[in-house]
């Protein structure tokens, strides 16, 4: 008997990941065997790419409302999956990462006794303040977790040292790397990236930039900010590309700081992701807080200068082609000017975070137990 497996979706990222794991278990086993569960906790950014993926959803949440605390939003999300979990009979349900979406669902699963498959399991900072509360939730998914699937031998290694069994992990690369084969090959053949951002001179070096986590908000925002004016001042033969996140502790600091600089600086309103994909492709350096630009980055042949204190995402550092800074302004500076001088030749390195097969590698993880 085929088993029967729950998705558990709450963001644009965990979409974008678990989209080719869908797939490969919708055509293993049967679209009756696959169910996925849409939180809501993504709207705007995550409801567009259920439909471009043609991913269906079964179970709607619907958990965001205005002014929400954290335990609001699990409160709701655990309530709304246990009478799903209590009707349907499932063998699995899969989570993703490091989100509220993730451990609401793992949590929710193991109350009823459905095991629990971790999809990137084992990523670590060590510092729950950073990133919050997405290290804090990537450590309670792992205790509650029935099977864990690392990336990396890295990530494995972290979970035997917490005394996770072996026999109850898998290496399997990470799925993002999957995703990328396949937008690459089905969506970016559409995106003219010359004429949808025409304003952008590509003569020049591109520097692409991504800045919104909470920990950074404040002075290392500013700092952040500065830094990239600073180079913007000096760097005349590069262009510094930003979509800027729409929460306003992002808007107002990005654009008092960079407002008034539209020819070297051009802050962009949130693109499309196959857009930004285009664009990563297209750059020089990337410079980021971001987690999932540090995985998509090596794809592409892209340095990465990571505007974090820490990172769960070490094996491009040790690989040489990325860069922990944090958000020192002059750190900065010097990074992203040693990778526009000095450009390392990484272009033929493998992408350290997967092969393309993670997705294959999952599901039988899952059929094999």
């Amino acid at each position: 008997m085929k088993p029967k497996l729950l998705f558990v979706l709450g963001t644009r990222p965990e979409i974008i990941k678990l989209w080719p794991v869908i797939v490969e278990a919708q055509k293993s086993l049967g679209e009756g065997s696959v169910r996925v569960c849409y939180t809501g906790q993504h709207k705007e950014m995550a409801l567009p790419f259920l439909e471009r993926f043609s991913l269906p959803v079964h179970f709607d949440l619907r958990i965001m409302r205005s002014r929400q605390t954290l335990n609001q939003v699990l409160e709701l999300m655990i309530s709304g999956m246990a009478p799903i979990l209590r009707k349907e009979s499932f063998d699995w349900v899969v989570v993703q990462g490091d989100t509220s979406s993730a451990f609401a669902g793992a949590l929710a699963a193991s109350m009823e006794k459905v095991k629990v498959a971790h999809v990137e399991a084992g990523l670590r900072t060590f510092d729950r303040e950073n990133p919050f509360p997405e290290e804090l939730n990537r450590q309670l998914i792992g205790r509650v977790a029935n099977l864990h699937l690392c990336p990396t031998s890295v990530n494995r290694d972290h979970l035997l040292k917490e005394g996770v069994s072996e026999a109850d992990i898998e290496v399997t690369g990470n799925p993002i790397v999957d995703a990328l084969k396949m937008v690459k090959a089905e969506f970016l053949g559409d995106v003219d990236v010359e004429r949808t951002f025409s304003q952008l001179d590509f003569s020049k070096k591109l520097v692409l930039v991504t800045g919104h986590r909470r920990e950074n908000f404040g002075e290392g925002f500013r700092d952040m900010c500065m830094a990239i004016r600073d180079l913007a001042e000096r760097r005349k033969d590069a262009i510094f590309v930003y979509p800027v996140h729409l929460n306003p502790q992002v808007q107002e600091p990005v654009k008092n700081i960079l407002g008034d600089l539209p020819n070297h600086v051009f802050l962009l309103d949130p693109v499309e992701y196959f857009d930004f994909i285009a664009l990563l492709q297209r750059a020089s350096v990337v410079l980021t807080d971001s987690g999932g630009v540090q995985e998509e980055a090596p794809t592409f042949g892209v340095p990465v200068v990571v505007m974090r204190k820490v990172t769960e995402r070490v094996e491009s550092l040790q690989q040489g082609s990325a860069v922990l800074v944090g958000t020192d302004r002059e750190k900065i500076v010097s990074a992203v000017e040693k990778f526009l001088d000095e450009p390392k030749e990484i272009s033929n390195l493998a992408n350290p975070y997967g092969d393309g097969l993670a997705s294959k590698r999952i599901l039988e993880a899952m059929l094999k137990r």
